[in-house]
């Protein structure tokens, strides 16, 4: 599965007073159309994309669907596979934040209504980087309740997870064949020192946690002791591990520059950059899971001398074609996303107005070498992948 995506990011900021809609802020709402018929010309045939929540859902059962009515028919219409994304780290203003109890019940309600409208449409990521969200939203107090205490990262986790598995097990009432690719950021932890490595081992079970949840793994006995510790109970717990939904799963990774870190023996952390890179921290969820897998993001900046993202590609690419050789069933490659991105720098933090030159094209829509680059992949790689791989006709069956 070639695919892009259409940043669709949008938390809140700034103790709520600012949303983030990339949407907006990359000019979608004004050259979607532009946007859709891009993606078909560079030969990707997925595309993650998904209405806005907290425009779509604007009140418990009542919903706008007018741009999502014109936008899917559209995609529909030219071919394009949507991998529709739900949630991406962002609430409606109504709903506050991840510390809400009621949102997962109110999501699920959410995801069954797109799905009766959308009965169509098959591939979802209900909530995207569960980790991330919770992370940047209550460890690291960056987004939407900004918290930095463990007892409402907690929270944060329990209520994410709950909601994308009362979100799955929605859209299978509607769409009994839906897949669900949990495009998940993909992590590891290096210890700096001897004195860092209990740091590094923490983490290391730490960044497990949501996919654990949402799969029905077992986590790790200190993993089991920080959640209880912080507020989930043990019927919240066995809520999970009661969890059937694995055949219906596709592992999504995401990987970028910043998804290694190093600890340092006070515990805290800095982007180590890439150290393993791709292909062994996959193989390391690969192996704890056993699920199918789909590099669902990565990108990089073109850099000074224009060239540096064409190089990342190609290194994503390796990593990948490594995997299958080792008969991990990958199935799917993206590049994300579609256009620029505006202040992803810093993590959208501050509203600087800063374009971060990561897409496939500008925001004039022109294309980037990169995008050049990734449509001459599609059409040298697509044609070999469908007509030699037979891994990926079972693990489909499998899943549906």
């Amino acid at each position: 599965m070639f695919a892009t995506g259409i940043e669709n990011s949008a938390p809140k900021t700034g103790g709520g007073r600012t949303r983030r809609d990339q949407l907006a802020e990359c000019g979608h709402y004004d050259r979607w159309r532009e946007d859709f018929a891009l993606v078909r010309d560079i030969g990707c045939t997925y595309l993650r994309y998904g209405p806005q929540f907290h425009l779509t859902m604007l009140g418990a059962g009542h919903y706008d669907w007018s741009f999502a009515d014109e936008a899917f028919a559209a995609l529909n219409r030219q071919g394009t596979v949507p991998i529709v994304d739900l949630c991406h780290f962002g609430l409606p203003d109504w709903l506050g934040d991840f510390q809400n109890p009621e949102f997962p019940e109110l999501f699920a309600q959410y995801a069954m209504a797109f799905a009766c409208r959308f009965p169509w449409v098959q591939l979802y990521t209900p909530v995207n980087e569960m980790f991330i969200t919770a992370v940047f939203s209550a460890k690291y107090g960056w987004w939407n309740e900004e918290a930095k205490d463990d007892r409402s990262y907690v929270t944060a986790i329990k209520n994410i997870v709950r909601a994308n598995v009362l979100a799955m097990r929605a859209i299978l009432k509607v769409r009994p064949d839906a897949l669900f690719i949990q495009s998940e950021s993909t992590e590891h932890f290096h210890a700096e020192c001897p004195d860092a490595m209990h740091h590094a081992e923490f983490r290391n079970a730490e960044r497990f946690l949501t996919l654990d949840l949402n799969y029905g793994h077992r986590v790790d006995s200190a993993m089991y002791e920080f959640l209880l510790d912080n507020g989930m109970t043990r019927d919240e717990y066995h809520f999970f591990l009661s969890q059937n939904l694995r055949r219906h799963c596709i592992m999504g990774n995401d990987w970028y520059a910043t998804n290694e870190h190093l600890i340092h023996a006070n515990g805290q952390s800095r982007w180590a950059g890439e150290v393993f890179g791709y292909a062994p921290v996959t193989r390391l969820y690969h192996d704890r899971y056993h699920l199918p897998i789909m590099h669902t993001e990565t990108n990089c900046d073109e850099g000074p001398n224009g060239d540096e993202a064409e190089r990342w590609l190609w290194k994503q690419w390796a990593g990948l074609m490594h995997l299958r050789q080792e008969g991990i069933p990958v199935l799917g490659f993206t590049w994300y996303s579609l256009t620029d991105q505006i202040d992803w720098d810093v993590a959208l933090r501050e509203k600087r107005g800063v374009v971060n030159p990561r897409g496939l094209f500008d925001l004039d829509r022109k294309p980037r070498a990169v995008g050049h680059a990734y449509a001459r992949l599609i059409k040298n790689w697509k044609g070999v992948l469908t007509s030699h791989d037979s891994c990926l006709q079972p693990t489909l069956a499998a899943a549906s």
